[in-house]
């Protein structure tokens, strides 16, 4: 399958959406859709986004900002529904705490965050456009922890249009559309501002540079994986067969042919000894 050029992205896709949300008005009147009171400023971390930190080793996909009384955001798209989201959330939650604690703040002054997932898809098929998370007590329902952490998960599936904004449904309804449809009049505000921007991002030639830069990254990340996880695989069938020598364990550790690794993963599976294993990788 061929990937898509800069001009074939919609907001859906990553490199698109980062670089969308990443302005601040967009990010802020966004937010604005979403939740239950006004923000009149938002600060997007942009030296966390994969759009303006290229170089950055396992690329962050999402966006990252805080507002008033510090707080904090985190803004995702998901286009393909992943196992275990809910934990994904909990995964983003302690890494915002994580970093404000190593800053120096005490964790009674913990602000509230923010972890916001749009999916175009529907994450637990309720039919809604919104899904709201809190803690509270599981005896006594009205009772919340106050721990001020909050999970959103928006999704393009719904079919509850009356009980959230229009403006909201119709953001959503961007986002699921194609990229022929993307392009039509949505009679909302916030979405012409969104098309109006997308279109200057795609004639954008620094823009298409970030794009082109990324492509490459993750595709050297992605051919990085395949090769890590055949060395792995080498590595614990011969295990089974015994302790695995230093020198060989370096040899499978540096060798760097994905087309050798896949040869040597055979013979690792039919090898009755590390002796007969190092003398046919070495024929």
């Amino acid at each position: 399958m061929s990937k898509k050029t800069l001009n074939e992205l919609t907001l859906k896709d990553n490199f698109m959406f980062g670089a969308v949300m990443t302005n601040e008005e967009n990010c802020r009147k966004f937010l604005n859709l979403v939740l239950d009171f006004p923000i009149d400023k938002v600060e997007v971390c942009k030296e966390k986004s994969m759009i303006y930190h290229p170089e950055y080793k396992g690329i962050r996909l999402d966006v990252y900002a805080k507002g008033r009384e510090n707080t904090h955001y985190n803004i995702e798209m998901q286009v393909v529904k992943k196992p275990a989201l809910g934990r994904r959330s909990r995964y983003y939650h302690s890494q915002i705490d994580m970093e404000l604690l190593l800053a120096g703040n005490d964790y009674r002054k913990l602000p509230q965050v923010y972890v916001i997932f749009i999916c175009d898809f529907d994450p637990f098929k309720q039919k809604k456009y919104k899904y709201t998370f809190e803690n509270r007590c599981v005896e006594e329902g009205k009772l919340s922890l106050r721990d001020g952490r909050h999970t959103i998960f928006l999704s393009t599936r719904g079919e509850n249009g009356g009980e959230i904004s229009r403006e909201l449904k119709k953001f959503l309804e961007f986002v699921r559309a194609d990229l022929q449809e993307s392009q039509k009049d949505f009679e909302d505000d916030f979405v012409k501002q969104l098309q109006n921007f997308i279109f200057q991002v795609k004639r954008d030639r620094e823009m298409e540079g970030r794009f082109m830069l990324l492509e490459l990254l993750l595709q050297d990340e992605r051919a990085e994986g395949v090769l890590e996880g055949k060395r792995e695989g080498i590595l614990e069938l011969l295990s089974d067969l015994d302790t695995v020598p230093e020198d060989l364990e370096n040899e499978v550790e540096s060798q760097e042919d994905p087309e050798v690794l896949g040869i040597w993963l055979k013979l690792a599976a039919r090898a009755s000894s590390l002796e007969e294993f190092r003398e046919n990788i070495h024929k």
